[in-house]
């Protein structure tokens, strides 16, 4: 038996899947679960993709037996409480530089004409 065999029948026997479940889940028979469990058989790529996701392994703990080592969250940083200086908000905002000085060559071109009339 290979070791992906192996993993397969403990990871999903550790989840309380029968083969059953495991092959709805695949939109597979339960037969080939039952190749892939004894080694007769291997699942393709998109398979093994599924199958770490329904077991939430690595493709890595799955096919070899190796728990990761490092495992990676991803940090989302908020600005609570955080004042914008004048970069950070033309970084944030740079595109509305042009409707904003649009409407500021506007005005100037109607206040001069305004100003050529009755100055």
């Amino acid at each position: 038996m290979t070791i992906f065999a192996e993993q397969l029948k403990s990871l999903r026997t550790a989840r309380n899947l029968s083969q059953d479940n495991l092959a709805e889940q695949l939109y597979i028979s339960r037969q080939a679960i039952s190749k892939w469990e004894n080694g007769d058989a291997a699942p393709d790529m998109d398979n093994l993709i599924k199958l770490a996701s329904i077991l939430e392994v690595s493709l890595d703990e799955l096919m070899l037996g190796k728990t990761p080592e490092v495992k990676v969250e991803r940090i989302v940083e908020t600005r609570e409480n955080h004042q914008m200086n004048a970069w950070e908000f033309l970084a944030d905002y740079w595109w509305l530089l042009f409707p904003v000085g649009a409407f500021l060559y506007g005005l100037f071109a109607a206040v001069m004409k305004v100003l050529q009339k009755y100055g």
